[in-house]
C-alpha cells in the first residue's frame, strides 16, 4: 500500500472514530441554525430562500432550522413589504448575543489547540488545510482528474483570497 492510500486508511479511520465526536461539535457551529445566527449577525436579513442556497440546504431543512430559532427568540420572521410574497428572517438582539457567544466559544477552543500545537507547527497544519481543500474543490470522485491548468487556477484564486498558494507537490 502506497502512502496515498495509507493516508486515506487513517485520515478514514480518524473521521470515524470517537475522536471525531469533537470535530462534530466544531462542524455544528458550520451549519444548521449556528451557521444561520452566523450568516444573519454578518449579512443582515435574509428570505428562506437565501439561507437555504447559503447553507445549501433544503427549504425544508430551512425551514425546521428557522421554526427552532424562532420559537427560542433567536430571529423573526416578517412578510417583506415591498413584496407580499416574501418572507423576510431577522436576528434579534437574544440571537445576535447566541451567536457571539457562539464564535468566541469556538475561537476559544481552537486558539487553545494551536497554543498546544505552537505556532510552527499551526502556521503549517493551515497552509496545509488550505491547500488540502483546494484540491478536494477541484478533484471530484467519478469525474477526470484536474489538468495542470486548472490545478494552477485554483491555486492562483487562492493567491486573490490573501493565501499564498503554494503549490507542495515537489
Amino acid at each position: 500500500m502506497g502512502y496515498e492510500q495509507e493516508a486515506f486508511e487513517r485520515l478514514l479511520a480518524n473521521v470515524m472514530s470517537k475522536r471525531s465526536l469533537a470535530a462534530k461539535q466544531y462542524a455544528r457551529y458550520t451549519s444548521g441554525e449556528p451557521f444561520v445566527l452566523r450568516h444573519l449577525r454578518k449579512e443582515g436579513t435574509a428570505t428562506p430562500s437565501q439561507l437555504a442556497s447559503a447553507l445549501r440546504s433544503s427549504s425544508g431543512r430551512i425551514s425546521a432550522v428557522l421554526a427552532s430559532l424562532e420559537k427560542k427568540g433567536f430571529i423573526t420572521r416578517e412578510v417583506d413589504a415591498k413584496d407580499r410574497r416574501n418572507i423576510l428572517v431577522s436576528i434579534t438582539e437574544t440571537g445576535l448575543e447566541q451567536s457571539i457567544k457562539d464564535r468566541d466559544e469556538a475561537r476559544s477552543a481552537m486558539c487553545w489547540i494551536f497554543t498546544q500545537m505552537g505556532e510552527r507547527r499551526t502556521r503549517d497544519f493551515v497552509d496545509l488545510v488550505t491547500e488540502f481543500h483546494v484540491y478536494m474543490s477541484i478533484c471530484k470522485p467519478g469525474e477526470p482528474r484536474p489538468t495542470p491548468e486548472e490545478i494552477k487556477k485554483a491555486f492562483a484564486g487562492l493567491e486573490q483570497d490573501g493565501h499564498d498558494g503554494r503549490d507542495r507537490r515537489s
